[in-house]
């Protein structure tokens, strides 16, 4: 039976905050997935925290190693916020277990009971990366016993990516060095890495398969933490991915240039002019194909 290893980091948040009643929503959706799938796949839960978030991980979830650093240890900030790091969550997944899949999402995000038969699903199809975009819900949801009703509601769809498949080979070649998590490009670093160093990305955009309790698309962001993740990626994680980074295998590739040019200028998670770069590249090279054959046909003659 194929087995997947699932990973979140739980927040010891604090009364009345908002991830403080989403998160027990959120671990009793990841739990009811879990079991309905018992019969297709063998689903681990994992849990890594600080060791003051400890009282926030659910018993069924296997507590890691605490960790012992973060973003505060790489940089200094006027608004100190203790923010882990995304490579040491994914290590400490890859380190605790041999599954040959690795899954990570954010601590908001709530599954679907079908979540992870449809991820076996998608592995079979012989993809060995999947990124799955959550559909947002209404905020008036309070309880795990609204389940059901959270469940049945369709919401609408999100451009951002917070769940994220892969086979643990890829894990090893990640390029992430200080990326933290809760704040902006920590997707796009992952992405990134994904469309660098998999062979098949599936990108399940349009299916219910997670959610988020919220609506809005786009919440304010701490610009000192945004600006420190933008430059960590600018300066450490795209100059080493850019040579390997293929447009063939980036977000709505299989439709016509000029409406993926389009959806790409929407989507906050993608560089307008990081796909305008790779899209001239790939039509200089399909040119140079083209010129070659032409040229050796001539000379055939």
């Amino acid at each position: 039976m194929l087995k997947i290893a699932h990973i979140i980091n739980p927040v010891n948040a604090p009364e009345g905050s908002e991830l403080r009643r989403i998160q027990p929503i959120t671990f009793k959706s990841i739990r009811a997935a879990k079991i309905f799938a018992e019969d297709a796949v063998d689903v681990e839960l994992y849990a890594v925290a600080y060791e003051e978030d400890g009282p926030a991980i659910p018993s069924f979830f296997k507590r890691l190693k605490d960790l012992d650093r973060s973003v505060l240890d790489l940089a200094s900030f006027t608004k100190r916020k203790k923010l882990p790091l995304i490579i040491d969550i994914l290590n400490a997944l890859f380190n605790a277990t041999d599954s040959e899949w690795l899954i990570y999402t954010n601590a908001d995000i709530c599954l679907m009971p079908h979540f992870y038969k449809a991820v076996v699903d998608m592995i079979a199809e012989g993809n060995d990366a999947i990124l799955i975009n959550r559909r947002r819900i209404s905020k008036a949801y309070n309880s795990i016993d609204q389940l059901p009703e959270m469940y049945s509601e369709i919401g609408g769809s999100h451009p951002g990516y917070d769940c994220f498949v892969f086979h643990r080979s890829l894990q090893e070649k990640f390029k992430l060095e200080g990326i933290c998590i809760g704040v902006p490009f920590i997707e796009v670093s992952l992405l990134h890495n994904l469309i660098a160093f998999a062979q098949k990305i599936k990108y399940a955009d349009q299916l219910h398969l997670t959610f988020h309790i919220g609506i809005e698309v786009m919440p304010p962001v701490d610009q000192e933490y945004y600006l420190y993740n933008r430059g960590v990626y600018e300066s450490q994680i795209k100059p080493v991915l850019y040579p390997l980074l293929d447009i063939n295998k980036f977000p709505y590739s299989a439709l016509p240039l000029h409406k993926r040019i389009v959806k790409s200028m929407l989507n906050p998670c993608i560089s307008t002019a990081l796909v305008l770069e790779l899209e001239g590249k790939s039509l200089k090279r399909k040119l140079k194909i083209l010129l070659d054959e032409v040229r050796w046909r001539i000379l055939a003659k």
